[in-house]
């Protein structure tokens, strides 16, 4: 038997509105409301419940609110009404009230029920408005608001399982945060919103009648080595995978020294501000001078070599003449011509009609016009010393390197921040140069350690295993083969293990990498007329990572460069297509920077106290109610909110199967401990320690340590 409009509207009620105010609004329920589930919205349905929704007619439309909490208040006594009550006996009776936040208007679009929802209220109910349980059709309509929702993440438990999409464009345009504590499901969500947006984007190119894979690219920073399960072996996403070791299969983590700025080297070395930093920075920008980015350079890249080289000597010899350091500090200007003067000896044989003769020419006239030698007589050795120069002598010089850098093009000035620009050189050159520097500029005391601390590091076959240019990298295959190539051949997923890299240089790892993929996508924008190529960067335990720091100028630690990179790309990257998504447990010790700068947030169980308080900031006072479910969430639940969602809603995510999932599971103790699983199978833990130290001390497999 249909009902009528008016009968369908009075089933639904529940209650009447006691208290408005602009956030919240107090509801009286009737007597005859539902206690525990209500059957006449189409369906059974549990209510009253907390964080479920309930709606209020104003004017043409709905009003939205969420349950932030229930309660019982004992009513007033009723007024008698004359003689006819006389005999009667007044026992109190319970009366139950509800607070809502308002979400936004429920307003109908067409005559098969459909509806549209928005955020914020036109109007504001008066006080005896009428409050109604929705339908399904209606939740489903709050729920699944939204325009391009593309890729379906979870379901709704408090919206009758109504389907939560959301638009990529969205989600990963303007950074994801993925926070929630150990064994709570990030690591799923991560791995599960990667795999269901390629998923749907390739179901999306079949019906346009495209074939290949997606376009996209995911780059997967994993400190933990958790990520190799869930992309490898599927050959519809093609996962990259990069490791130390990559015996099980992959390819070896490459990330050489030279791809390292001036900041990176300086935080590595702990190179003080004053001395040691300005002397490291001048050897990086010498040591790439005349070097080129390619493993078998042409002509016309060794000839671009010998002219930074000549402009790099030209300017620091007319920066002397001005200065008059040629006469103030003459003897240490005399051995930096020298030195120049060997480089060219060995120059000229590769460059034998470039000038280089009249250059030399008048760099050894001014040396034996200057040269002198005197006995110490407290050591008795011969000391070597140069008088000043006069301003002739050095014209000669400057004329000279003038002639030959017009055959060549002319002076380059200035070509980009030459320190941090990416030109091959090894680390062994950069050490000697430094040695050099020292002793031409007589502070050896002072860079002896800096020195000693580079060589020492280069000297580690773990380090160099990964910062080494063994088999010959190059920037633009790093690029490719990192990044991706055209219409992501090579696959849509660069998985970086980190977890074999050595703690001393991760983090200066970690912030190359995501400094070289931020780079890239700028110089991409600035190469083809400000289209952006959509990259994403996936930070896993970012909060090692993305750690706040304390400011501080004369000691700048690697990890404090890392979290600035990412605080660069935080508020940076969007422009030129760069989307970041963070995962972490620990909020708290995030940077505020980059928290700042994620609009959307998947938000799953969070227990600690000063996590919560951090998160409860991130949503405006009349929803926090929703977050006050945080702690009780289960696995697999997560609430998702900001940019990507029209309101906060509870999501129970997508089931990934086992062999999708990453490595994350907790240990299995009393399997191990009984030698049986929970589906009656064998457990075995067979140990090994031999082949475990041969591993940590690099000996072969079969030999141990003592064996010759």
């Amino acid at each position: 038997m249909s009902r009528t409009p008016f009968e369908q509207a009075g089933s639904l009620l529940i209650g009447t509105v006691d208290f408005v105010s602009p956030d919240e609004i107090k509801v009286v329920l009737d007597i005859e409301a539902p206690d525990s589930v209500a059957l006449n919205t189409g369906g059974p349905r549990q209510f009253p419940r907390v964080n479920g929704y309930l709606l209020i007619p104003v004017d043409e439309a709905f009003l939205v609110g969420q349950v932030e909490w229930l309660t019982v208040e004992r009513s007033a006594f009723p007024k008698r009404r004359g003689m006819q009550d006389f005999g009667l006996v007044d026992l109190p009776y319970p009366l139950r009230k509800l607070r809502l936040n308002p979400l936004g208007t429920l307003r109908k679009r067409s005559r098969d029920g459909a509806y549209d929802f928005r955020r914020g209220a036109d109007g504001l109910p008066s006080i005896g408005a009428a409050v109604l349980l929705p339908t399904d059709s209606q939740l489903r309509s709050i729920v699944e608001s939204g325009e391009q929702r593309r890729v379906k993440i979870g379901t709704s438990p408090l919206a009758g399982d109504a389907e939560v999409s959301i638009d990529p464009n969205r989600l990963f345009g303007r950074h994801l945060a993925v926070l929630g504590n150990t064994g709570s499901g990030k690591s799923c969500s991560v791995a599960g919103l990667i795999r269901w947006s390629l998923e749907q984007a390739t179901h999306a190119r079949s019906e346009a009648g495209a074939t290949g894979r997606p376009n996209a690219r995911f780059i997967v920073l994993d400190p933990n080595g958790e990520y190799l399960r869930a992309f490898s072996g599927d050959d519809a996403l093609k996962a990259r995978i990069f490791k130390v070791n990559p015996s099980g299969g992959g390819t070896a983590l490459k990330v050489p020294l030279w791809f390292w700025n001036s900041a990176e080297w300086c935080s590595f070395t702990q190179a003080s501000a004053r001395t040691q930093r300005p002397l490291l920075r001048r050897a990086l920008r010498e040591v790439k001078a005349g070097r080129i980015g390619t493993v078998e350079p042409t002509e016309e890249e060794r000839k671009l070599g010998l002219r930074r080289y000549l402009s790099s000597r030209f300017i620091t010899i007319q920066r002397d003449l001005r200065s008059g350091a040629i006469q103030t500090d003459e003897s240490k200007f005399g051995f930096r011509l020298k030195a120049m003067n060997d480089d060219l000896e060995q120059k000229h044989q590769e460059f034998p009609s470039d000038g280089l003769d009249a250059i030399r020419e008048a760099i050894e006239d001014a040396l034996k016009a200057t040269f002198n030698t005197f006995v110490d007589k407290s050591t008795h050795k011969t000391v070597e010393y140069y008088r000043a120069f006069t301003e002739g002598q050095v014209r000669q010089i400057v004329d000279a390197l003038r002639a030959s850098l017009n055959g060549l093009g002319g002076v380059i000035y200035q070509e980009g921040p030459d320190d941090d620009i990416p030109l091959a050189f090894s680390g062994t050159d950069l050490a000697d140069h430094l040695d050099f520097l020292a002793e031409q500029e007589n502070v050896s005391q002072f860079l002896d350690f800096l020195v000693a601390r580079i060589r020492t590091f280069l000297s580690d076959p773990k380090m160099t295993a990964v910062i080494g240019n063994v088999g010959a990298v190059t920037l633009e295959t790093w690029l490719s083969d990192y990044i991706g190539n055209n219409n992501a051949d090579g696959g849509c997923v660069s998985v970086i293990d980190l977890s074999l890299v050595p703690t001393e240089v991760v983090h200066v790892v970690t912030a190359v990498i995501a400094r070289m993929v931020f780079e890239a996508s700028q110089r991409y924008v600035k190469l083809n007329n400000g289209v952006a190529l959509p990259t994403v960067l996936v930070m896993e335990e970012a909060h090692t990572f993305i750690k706040r720091y304390k400011e501080d100028v004369e000691n700048q630690e690697t990890a404090s460069i890392c979290c600035q990179v990412f605080e660069r790309i935080a508020r940076e990257g969007r422009k030129f297509g760069l989307g970041l998504v963070l995962s972490s447990q620990r909020p708290s010790e995030l940077s505020p920077t980059v928290l700042s700068q994620c609009n959307t947030f998947l938000l799953h169980r969070i227990s600690n106290d000063r996590d919560q308080e951090l998160v409860n900031q991130l949503v405006p006072d009349n929803l926090r109610g929703l977050l006050r479910e945080l702690p009780s969430l289960p696995s697999q639940s997560a609430i998702l909110l900001g940019w990507a969602s029209e309101l906060p809603v509870l999501v129970k995510m997508n089931d990934l199967p086992k062999s999708q999932q990453p490595r994350s599971d907790d240990p299995d103790f009393w399997g191990v401990w009984v030698g049986r699983g929970d589906n009656e199978e064998n457990i075995e833990r067979n140990i090994d320690w031999s082949k475990i130290a041969a591993d940590w001390q690099g000996w072969p497999p079969n030999k141990v340590e003592g064996q010759s």
